[in-house]
């Protein structure tokens, strides 16, 4: 009987030294979502321009606001996700979940995220998710910012990452 009573004294004296207050996990979140901003530097802004141009040409065309760029941490996270896809060579949405919770994070109440690859300026771009019902919902959605990750690998095949949120 005293093995037991140790094992079970011994358990929980581990698990109380193992597990985490909520304010342990805000902190680890926190830390979690800290980006390099100069990331952001990094995307073709030209292009990132363009679809911009574009972008809000369409959206005032149907009554909407313009959007307006984040060349900081909508932008890091964007050219993050575009170095993985890159990486990777896939387009994707993989850990999408990570970079709308950073953004709410910083303040956004909701973010969508639009990827191609393949493109070679923001007006072909742009005219293909307009063909996209699921990214044309992100062109007209209800958001006020955007962050680009816009990049070509080593063949010149550029990739692009364009997050959607309203602040």
């Amino acid at each position: 009987m005293k093995p037991i009573k140790l094992s079970l004294l011994a358990m929980v004296f581990l698990m109380s030294f193992a597990s985490c207050s909520k304010e342990d996990m805000a902190t680890e979140i926190i830390e979690d979502y800290t980006i390099d901003l100069n990331l952001a530097k990094e995307t073709n802004w030209e292009m990132a321009e363009e679809i911009t141009y574009y972008i809000n040409q369409h959206r005032s065309s149907i009554g909407l606001n313009p959007i307006e760029v984040d060349q900081q941490h909508g932008s890091a996270y964007a050219v993050e996700h575009t170095k993985y896809m890159i990486a990777v060579e896939n387009m994707n949405h993989d850990n999408f979940h990570y970079r709308e919770q950073a953004l709410t994070y910083q303040g956004a109440q909701r973010v969508g995220e639009n990827v191609a690859f393949g493109y070679q300026d923001g007006q072909s771009v742009v005219r293909a998710w307009l063909n996209s019902p699921t990214h044309k919902r992100n062109i007209e959605g209800d958001y006020t910012r955007s962050g680009f990750g816009i990049m070509p690998n080593a063949n010149g095949t550029y990739y692009f990452t364009q997050l959607f949120y309203k602040i």
